[in-house]
């Protein structure tokens, strides 16, 4: 690299070129999950368009940068199709949760956090390219990040576990 590529030392957004590896581009679609999670949570709970929300991510969440820590960058066409799919197909989906869920326990009544990560995961199970297996593992882990005290993750790994097999039957 010139001296001319080099970033500035005080310029904040400037990044030198990484090469891409089969890991980065592991993270990079990890952190659209839980990004497309943080996505489906802030528009139900703002009352907010797809659009907006994910032109909001991608300008100012993803790599940003704080004292302490950096945001992960993440694999933008992936957000964006978790985040499209999942309001697309919000009512199979949750219908599929539902299926999933105990009769008491409706998709309408769990915590809104849970919904986001049932919504984009059902979008990811219901698009068929990653293996149903991988799916779960991803948003078990994702449902760690959220709840790392809580009992979540285990309920998390049974109704994706449910709605995979509704989704991919032949996959099992």
């Amino acid at each position: 690299m010139t001296d001319a590529t080099q970033p500035s030392v005080g310029d904040t957004r400037a990044r030198a070129p990484k090469p891409r590896g089969a890991d980065d581009r592991r993270r990079m679609r990890s952190a659209a999950r839980f990004f497309a999670v943080q996505a489906l949570f802030q528009m139900e709970a703002g009352d907010q368009t797809a659009e907006k929300v994910i032109q909001e991510f991608s300008d100012h969440r993803f790599g940003e940068r704080f004292e302490d820590y950096e945001m992960a960058e993440a694999d933008l066409g992936r957000f964006r199709r978790l985040v499209s799919e999942a309001v697309n197909l919000q009512a199979q989906i949750d219908q599929m949760t539902d299926r999933a869920l105990v009769e008491k326990w409706p998709i309408s009544r769990i915590d809104p956090t849970l919904r986001a990560l049932f919504r984009a995961a059902g979008a990811e199970l219901t698009e068929a390219t990653t293996p149903p297996k991988v799916v779960i593992v991803e948003y078990v882990d994702v449902a760690r990040a959220f709840f790392p005290e809580g009992r979540e993750p285990k309920f998390v790994n049974a109704v994706l576990d449910h709605m995979a097999r509704e989704a991919q039957p032949d996959a099992f």
